[in-house]
């Protein structure tokens, strides 16, 4: 017996940010799915399934850590461990190539699936998004990142998204300069924060309390300026002069990958930003983000992970990208609807001689075809149908319903 109940007038309520799709919106997604997959495909990656509940153990290895307060948890009654209700889907993946890739060729994944978050986006106000993404293992070069972000762009574009500009950004830029300046554990967190906040004040008297020496204070007080599209990465190269070599490979690493960008996407808006650190405590290289104007956040995001390997026994160069799929919708400029029966054909009720026949047949070639139920009151038109199946001379054809018919 449960210990309260609800007023009956409150059953049909749901849970805040969990949202349930009507017919029109529902098939639209599943026309948008069919095409992200189809895509996926069309360039070699193959889709997998992830389970949507695993031990918790295993559920937050490697980069799942930083899920965990997203992440729904509870007892499973069999084992008595603790399980885990996905709230990304990359930690899953990077398990299925440790566990099934045999030798060192790369290894093209893909995924789409709804994930559960206990706390709702800031924009999007949901917890249930469905995401969907790819995965490429077993490449540590520019060209598996530069493969990465145009199947993304290529992607978003199927899916009818304009107008899309990219972000790029490296975390080898800060994670050099924290290990040139020596930076404790607390000290990195610290500065990493005030960066993802552009705080260049506060940044400036937290450097000034650490008792860094002057040249790499500033080099990391000019990060939070690095940020725009022409000349960014030339006057990198300018306030980094004295950084570590890995800050400069970082650097030639993001100005190789915005160059062969441009030859396939000459078109293509890109912004650099050298403090942006999204996914920084699992992320090894390149990040980037596709944003579209009027939308207050990235559409899809992703970068390089070379690490989230490792915990399964098996660390391999990796990057991919992931998005929602809801969020794509919202977005799309396809214009595709359904009308409820409008694109349907409506039967008359079974009985008629042949009429099964031309039923099967119709629905075998792709066609809708609605068939009424005895004693169902209202014609084809009333319904909302454009077209019904009659008998004529014989035989059973499909014929519009003209708005005399109405």
């Amino acid at each position: 017996m449960f210990p309260f109940s609800y007023p009956a007038d409150d059953r049909w309520l749901l849970p805040e940010g969990i949202e349930e799709l009507l017919p029109e919106e529902a098939e639209r997604l599943e026309l948008l799915r069919r095409r992200v997959l189809d895509r996926f495909a069309a360039w070699g990656y193959r889709l997998v399934m992830p389970p949507l509940i695993e031990f918790i153990d295993s559920l937050l290895t490697g980069a799942g850590h930083d899920l965990d307060i997203q992440t729904f948890k509870l007892i499973d009654q069999a084992s008595g461990r603790l399980l885990g209700i996905r709230a990304d889907m990359t930690p899953q993946v990077a398990r299925i190539d440790a566990r099934t890739h045999a030798g060192d060729m790369p290894g093209r994944f893909c995924y789409l699936g709804s994930v559960l978050h206990t706390q709702a986006d800031r924009l999007e106000k949901s917890r249930s998004p469905i995401q969907f993404g790819a995965e490429l293992y077993g490449h540590g070069g520019v060209a598996s990142d530069l493969e990465v972000i145009r199947l993304m762009l290529e992607v978003l574009a199927t899916a009818g998204v304009e107008r899309v500009h990219l972000d790029l950004g490296h975390v080898g830029i800060f994670r050099g300069l924290a290990r040139q300046a020596g930076l404790t554990e607390t000290q990195e967190g610290e500065l990493f924060s005030l960066l993802q906040q552009k705080a260049r004040p506060e940044l400036t008297a937290a450097i000034a309390g650490m008792g860094m020496a002057p040249s790499l204070a500033c080099m990391f007080t000019e990060l939070v300026d690095l940020n725009g599209r022409h000349g960014v990465l030339e006057r990198a190269r300018r306030c980094l002069a004295e950084a570590d070599a890995a800050v400069h490979l970082a650097l030639e690493e993001l100005a190789s990958l915005a160059e062969r960008l441009g030859c396939h996407s000459p078109e293509l808006p890109i912004n650099f930003d050298l403090a942006e650190l999204r996914g920084y405590r699992y992320q090894t290289g390149v990040v980037f983000a596709a944003f579209v104007p009027g939308y207050g956040r990235e559409i899809a995001r992703g970068g390089r992970y070379d690490d989230i390997g490792k915990v399964f026994g098996r660390a391999r160069p990796a990057t991919g990208f992931s998005a929602d799929l809801k969020v794509i919708l919202r977005l799309s400029a396809l214009g595709e609807s359904f009308s409820g029966n409008g694109n349907a054909i409506f039967a008359p009720a079974a009985g008629e001689p042949g009429l099964a026949a031309a039923i099967r047949e119709l629905r075998d070639a792709g066609q809708t075809v609605v068939e009424a139920l005895p004693g169902q009151p209202g014609d084809a038109a009333t319904h909302g149908f454009r077209n019904e199946l009659r008998c004529d001379g014989g035989r059973w054809r499909v014929h519009p319903i003209s708005s005399n018919d109405a």
